[in-house]
């Protein structure tokens, strides 16, 4: 009944899905940066490779000189040189 009433409201403020659930957003801005809202948590990190857990699954970015950069508790930038993006979904 809680989710009738959230998508409801949604329609009614027009409200971005994101604001208010965990649905993560995913913006790529060129090859040399992205940024991941509502992530839980980083899983691994290293210059050519960076995982980051969602609510609903796994972000592995993988590239030349990444850096985490702008971390906040909701979202996190990657920057450096992105070759490729995998989604893995781990909830359905």
């Amino acid at each position: 009944m809680k989710k009738k009433n959230l998508k409801r409201l949604d329609k009614i403020l027009e409200l971005p899905k994101e604001v208010y659930s965990n649905i993560p957003k995913i913006i790529i801005t060129g090859f040399d940066e992205m940024i991941i809202e509502n992530f839980k948590g980083i899983l691994e990190y290293e210059e050519f490779f960076v995982r980051i857990n969602t609510h609903i699954g796994i972000v592995s970015i993988n590239g030349y000189e990444l850096n985490l950069e702008n971390m906040t508790d909701d979202d996190i930038k990657v920057t450096g040189k992105i070759e490729s993006i995998d989604i893995e979904r781990t909830i359905d």
